[in-house]
């Protein structure tokens, strides 16, 4: 039997044991002889590759160890986490680090799903396998945000279909549902306020934001009503009204709240002619995309007073649904002038951890990759930074069911949502290709951008990162 000792938590690099070591903290019984084979179903270096520290060699690594987690094999999965503890070290180079993550990952996962109860009691009882993410000023989230162009890359495109699908409105209100917390907010107000040529006033914003993501890095470290408030003195500076509003809304019930009290103002302000904007950056793929079961709906909630749930038309909504159409459904009945839509382009909604693993690992290897090319071993961004793509892995590796909020979707998948829900895609013109172009030459020269029917997609080596696209009511 395998025994802890009373010797203090080692660090995650210490922590995987083997029967070739023997300073680690669970020790082997006096009496057990070693062995020098390797144990039954190890994968060998004929079938992995002849160089354990090639990235492919990692990654199919991690796919048995999932297996021999996921089929309760503790045996084979030690002794594959001790391999990858010695060739994937937490401050190696960027296959490394993204390799580390992993492992942290699929012992939290053993730990969660109650398998391998020696690795579970390792995750348990090691206080390094807590993911530290940053709680960000305004200020540090900016310089953050700014590092690559990751979500740069969005705002630059989002903000170009925007200004050009609301040109002539004298009042613009924006539903920014947006994981950076509103950063993209001052570049579009920039943006409209440069374009002002002193005879015509600028239009009057108003800016609708959903109060919910706390739980989801990066953080910030103040209220939204305090971030309202610096938004509003910051266009104020630039010529520019605006005006704020939070509504407590979730993810987790796709935003009814929040479509709810829009649909309840688009009552009011239906002949006001005002464009409605809904921007969407690196949010929706929250809201689950599993298939559920539609409850009894007050068709009518409106007249109830009622603001917790969505007004479906339940005689056309199939009886099986998903909230991520539902959402989608309830915002082209708002009629917005544009909704553009920003997000990862990868695929990790399988309910198969293995093949979760896959997908998740042949995508976040590049923003490892991207930060070996700025940002130096010990800075504090590269911990913030790397300690943000931790808890995405985590999230992805580690939990089921509705904790697993990273959930994903390519583009071809979204578009195909889109159009379901009866809105038409909208082409970027060659200003904002340019503008995206100008923004890319400020950083690496591995980003680039590539144009997709309508679409606009940035890629990192070639490799698809993030999409954008843009829609109107079909």
């Amino acid at each position: 039997m395998m025994q802890f000792t009373d010797t203090p938590p080692p660090t995650l690099h210490q922590i995987i044991t083997t029967p070739y070591s023997n300073n680690l903290p669970i020790m082997m019984n006096k009496n057990q002889t070693y062995h020098t084979r390797l144990w039954p179903g190890f994968p060998t270096s004929k079938s992995l590759g002849t160089n354990f520290g090639d990235a492919n060699c990692m990654e199919q690594l991690l796919v048995h160890c999932a297996k021999a987690i996921e089929t309760n094999d503790a045996t084979l999965a030690q002794q594959i986490l001790w391999v990858l503890n010695n060739i994937a070290p937490q401050d190696g180079d960027s296959n490394q680090r993204l390799t580390c993550a992993f492992l942290r990952a699929l012992i939290a996962r053993a730990a969660r799903i109650g398998s391998c109860k020696v690795l579970a009691a390792m995750a348990n009882s090691q206080a390094n396998f807590t993911i530290h993410t940053h709680k960000f000023s305004v200020v540090e989230l900016a310089s953050f945000i700014d590092l690559t162009p990751w979500h740069r890359f969005g705002f630059t495109a989002a903000n170009a279909a925007i200004l050009e699908a609301v040109e002539g409105y004298s009042v613009v209100h924006i539903v920014d549902l947006s994981l950076t917390h509103c950063m993209q907010i001052p570049t579009l107000v920039d943006a409209i306020a440069s374009r002002q040529d002193g005879n015509v006033s600028p239009p009057l914003l108003k800016l609708t934001v959903a109060g919910t993501m706390e739980d989801v890095p990066p953080m910030l470290d103040l209220s939204y009503e305090e971030l309202g408030s610096k938004l509003v003195n910051f266009a104020r500076s630039r010529n520019i009204t605006l005006e704020f509003r939070v509504i407590p809304s979730s993810y987790t019930d796709g935003f009814a709240n929040l479509i709810q009290q829009l649909r309840v103002q688009n009552l009011v302000y239906a002949e006001s002619g005002e464009a409605l904007v809904v921007n969407c950056h690196m949010m929706l793929h929250y809201i689950s995309e599993e298939a559920l079961t539609l409850p009894a709906i007050n068709p009518n909630p409106i007249s109830s007073g009622s603001t917790s749930s969505y007004a479906f038309d339940v005689a056309s909504s199939s009886l099986s649904s998903s909230l991520r159409t539902m959402f989608l459904k309830e915002l082209r009945g708002l009629d917005p002038t544009i909704v553009v839509l920003v997000d990862e382009d990868v695929d990790l909604t399988s309910n198969n951890p293995v093949c979760r693993l896959r997908s998740a690992f042949n995508y976040l290897w590049i923003p490892y990759d991207t930060l070996d090319t700025f940002l130096p071993r010990g800075s504090k961004q590269r911990q913030w930074y790397e300690a943000d793509v931790c808890w995405k892995i985590e999230n992805v590796i580690a939990y089921d069911g509705f904790q697993r909020v990273e959930r994903l979707e390519p583009k071809c998948r979204w578009v195909q949502r889109m159009r379901n829900a009866n809105f038409r895609s909208v082409s970027f013109g060659e200003d904002a290709v340019s503008e995206v172009k100008a923004m890319l030459d400020e950083h690496a020269a591995g980003w680039g951008l590539k144009r997709e029917e309508e679409d606009v997609v940035l890629t990192w080596k070639g490799h698809n990162v993030v999409f954008a696209t843009a829609w109107m009511p079909a």
